[in-house]
C-alpha cells in the first residue's frame, strides 16, 4: 500500500452543522494521521481556481456562494491509500445516494436538490489533484 496525503475541505454545511469534530474522529478511527488542519474564508479567486473544470458552468455562482456561507477547514490527511480509502469512506458525491455508514449517507443534505453540493466534504480524487489542492489551501510549513 501506498503511503498518500490528501486534502479534505469540510464544507459550510459541515461547520454550520457542527458535524466537523464527528467526521474528523471517522477519519482518526480509520487511521488517518492529521498532517496539516485550518479555518479560513475562501476568496472568489480560490474558488475559480479549484473549481476551474467547472467555473464557467450555470451553476457556478450558487457553488461559490455557498462555498462562501461560512469558513472552510481545509485538512490533510495521511494514510495508506488515502485517496481511495476517504473517497469510500465518504460514500458518493451526491447524498441522496450515499448509503447509511458513509459520511455523506449520514450527514449529508438528503432532502433538496443541494444533495450533490451540501455533501460535508471536499477530497481529492487522484495524487496530481491532492498535491495541487494541498499547495492551494496550505502554505510553506503548514503541513507537516
Amino acid at each position: 500500500m501506498a503511503t498518500e496525503t490528501t486534502l479534505i475541505l469540510f464544507k459550510p454545511d459541515a461547520v454550520a452543522k457542527k458535524n466537523v469534530g464527528t467526521v474528523l474522529a471517522r477519519y482518526e478511527a480509520e487511521g488517518f494521521t492529521i498532517r496539516g488542519i485550518k479555518m479560513m474564508t475562501l476568496c472568489d479567486d480560490i474558488l475559480k481556481e479549484h473549481y476551474s473544470h467547472i467555473a464557467d458552468m450555470p451553476f457556478f455562482p450558487s457553488i461559490m456562494n455557498f462555498m462562501q456561507e461560512t469558513p472552510v477547514i481545509a485538512l490533510a490527511l495521511e494514510g495508506d491509500n488515502a485517496i481511495s480509502r476517504i473517497r469510500d469512506i465518504l460514500g458518493p458525491t451526491d447524498s441522496k445516494e450515499a448509503a447509511a455508514g458513509t459520511i455523506r449517507g449520514d450527514f449529508g443534505d438528503k432532502e433538496t436538490a443541494d444533495s450533490k453540493m451540501r455533501n460535508v466534504c471536499h477530497a481529492s480524487d487522484s495524487p496530481e489533484a491532492a498535491a495541487a489542492e494541498i499547495k492551494r489551501f496550505f502554505g510553506e510549513g503548514e503541513v507537516f
